[in-house]
C-alpha cells in the first residue's frame, strides 16, 4: 500500500529524468509494470495484495468461528465481496467524457478470488492445492483451444481470449492488454494466501513455518521461471499467464517468510508505526488514491508545492520530486488522524 501510495503522487515518473541513462534506470524502470513478457518488482504488487487478502482471511475466520456458524459468515463474505466489487467497478467507473463499466480494478478481481478462497477454505490442504492448479489450467486451456477467429494467439496482446471475453463483458478491449479474466487464475494468490496463514496459525514450531514457506517458494519460483525458460508458456502480467501466476506466487511467499522471520522471530518490532497506519485501512488509502489522488488531490498539491518552490528558485526537478513527498506525507499524516480517532475502513 506504501508504494500503491508513493505511485499515486508521481513520485516514480519525476525520478525518471533524473536516473535517465545511468544505472539507476534500471532499478526505476523495476517500478514500471513490464509491458508484456517479463517480470518486474512493479508486477508482484498486486499479488502481493491478492495473497495478503488470503493470510487475513484465514485469521478473521479464526476468530469468527468462535462466534459465527458457517452460514452466517459466508453471508458476511457476500456482503463483502460485494462492496469490493461495487468499489472496484466505481474506481473506474467515472471518466472526463462520462461513465464507464469495466471489470479490470484490483478490487473487482479480489471479489472474485476471495469468494472461491472462502468456498474451499474448509477443504484439506491437498484439495485446496488441487483448486488453485484448475484455477490455472482453466485459463490456460480456454487460451490455447477455444480457437476463436481474431482472438486464437493465447500470447499475443488484442488477439487473445482474454481480449475476447472483455468484448463480451464490456463491449471492448483494454489498450494496455489487461483481461477481466485473470480473477480466475490469480484465485491462485488468495487460496495460497489462505493456506499461508493457516500455516502461522497452527501449532508447528517457527523452524517448521520457515521451511515450509520457503520449500513452497522454491516450488513455485521453479515451476513459474521453468515453464518460461522452456518456452512452454511465457510470463505475462497482463493477461495473467500461469507462469506469472505460479513465479509472482514464489516471489511472495518468500516476502512473507522474510517478513515473518524478520518480525515474528527476530522481534524486529520497531519503526513499523507507518506500515501499520497504511495497513488498518488499506482499502480507504487505495480508494482515496484511486478515486481523489488520481483525479485532484495530488494535481492540486503539487500545483501549490510547485508555486511555492518556484518563488525560492528551486528548480523545477527538484520541486516536483519534493511535491511528491509532500502529497505522501499528507496521506500518511491523513491515516495517522484516522488512527488516533480509532475510525477504521472496511468492507
Amino acid at each position: 500500500m506504501i508504494l500503491l501510495a508513493l505511485e499515486s503522487t508521481l513520485l516514480f515518473e519525476h525520478l525518471l529524468p533524473v536516473v535517465q541513462g545511468t544505472w539507476a534506470s534500471h532499478i526505476l524502470n523495476q517500478f514500471f509494470h513490464h509491458p508484456w513478457h517479463g517480470l518486474h518488482f512493479w508486477d508482484l504488487v498486486q499479488p502481493t495484495f491478492m495473497f495478503v487478502a488470503g493470510v487475513a482471511m484465514a485469521f478473521s475466520m479464526k476468530k469468527q468461528r468462535q462466534t459465527h456458524t458457517w452460514g452466517q459468515a459466508f453471508v458476511k463474505i457476500l456482503k463483502r465481496c460485494g462492496w469490493l466489487f461495487f468499489w472496484g467497478v466505481l474506481d473506474y467507473a467515472v471518466r472526463k467524457n462520462g461513465l464507464s463499466f469495466e471489470l479490470w480494478d484490483v478490487l473487482t478481481q479480489l471479489s472474485f478470488t476471495t469468494l472461491v478462497a472462502f468456498l474451499i477454505m474448509g477443504w484439506s490442504v491437498q484439495a485446496q492445492v488441487m483448486v488453485s492448479a484448475l484455477c490455472l489450467l482453466l485459463p490456460e486451456f480456454l487460451y490455447r483451444f477455444t480457437n476463436i477467429p481474431g482472438f486464437n494467439q493465447p500470447f499475443v496482446d488484442q488477439h487473445n481470449f482474454g481480449n475476447y471475453m472483455d468484448l463480451q463483458l464490456m463491449n471492448k478491449i483494454n489498450p494496455a492488454g489487461w483481461v477481466a479474466i485473470n480473477c480466475i487464475s490469480t484465485s491462485a494468490h488468495t487460496i495460497w494466501g489462505v493456506l499461508a496463514g493457516k500455516l502461522l496459525l497452527s501449532d508447528k514450531t517457527a523452524d517448521q513455518k520457515m521451511k515450509a514457506l520457503l520449500l513452497s517458494s522454491g516450488m513455485l519460483l521453479l515451476l513459474g521461471f521453468g515453464l518460461d525458460r522452456l518456452h512452454i508458456t511465457p510470463i505475462i502480467k497482463r493477461t495473467a499467464t500461469s507462469s506469472f501466476v505460479l513465479a509472482s506466487g514464489g516471489w511472495v511467499v518468500l516476502f512473507l517468510a522474510f517478513c515473518y522471520w524478520w518480525v515474528d522471530i527476530k522481534k524486529h518490532k520497531n519503526y513499523l508505526m507507518l506500515f501499520n497506519l497504511f495497513a488498518l485501512n488499506s482499502i480507504f488509502i487505495y480508494l482515496f488514491n484511486e478515486i481523489v489522488g488520481d483525479r485532484w488531490f495530488t494535481g492540486y498539491v503539487l500545483a501549490i508545492t510547485n508555486g511555492l518552490f518556484g518563488i525560492v528558485h528551486i528548480p523545477e526537478l527538484i520541486a516536483a520530486i519534493m511535491g511528491s513527498f509532500v502529497v505522501f506525507g499528507l496521506e500518511a499524516g491523513l491515516l495517522y488522524f484516522l488512527y488516533r480517532k480509532k475510525i477504521f475502513f472496511k468492507v
